[in-house]
């Protein structure tokens, strides 16, 4: 199975662990990791913590929540030298939804990249009111 951590700025990980074992259960190979913002040296004590933990795992996938933000960045730099491990960020409830389901039959972890790349890009909808119909247009019976 492949593994997944979920990093990101205040309970963003542990947000979204919550509301993943609401939907699919409680996991297994999975680690969430906070980011307090009070320094990278706890976040990095952590990540490596998690990598080691899921470290006979086919694979690690790290959710986080913005590019460029510590949680993305340390834990690319502690991933780096670990094999078949991808970093993503961005990440959102669809996507680690999609991913939290889908491993438990999908091992390759490219595959399942993709699909939380267009999963994740999916899930960003915008609700439109729809209008209210006023009745039939002039020349029309209503039928």
């Amino acid at each position: 199975m492949v593994g997944l951590i979920v990093t990101g700025h205040g309970h963003f990980a542990t947000g979204l662990t919550s509301s993943i074992d609401l939907i699919a259960g409680p996991q297994e190979n999975y680690v969430a990791v906070d980011f307090d913002g009070n320094g990278t040296d706890k976040l990095e004590a952590d990540l490596k913590a998690a990598f080691e933990t899921l470290k006979d795992c086919e694979g690690i996938l790290v959710f986080s929540d913005l590019a460029g933000g510590s949680p993305f960045r340390t834990a690319a730099l502690v991933s780096a030298g670990i094999p078949n491990v991808k970093v993503l960020a961005g990440t959102n409830l669809p996507m680690l939804c999609e991913i939290a389901m889908g491993r438990t039959f999908i091992n390759d972890v490219e595959m399942l990249v993709s699909s939380a790349l267009a999963t994740g890009k999916d899930g960003v909808q915008e609700f439109v009111m729809p209008t209210i119909d006023d009745g039939p247009a002039d020349g029309e019976d209503g039928i």
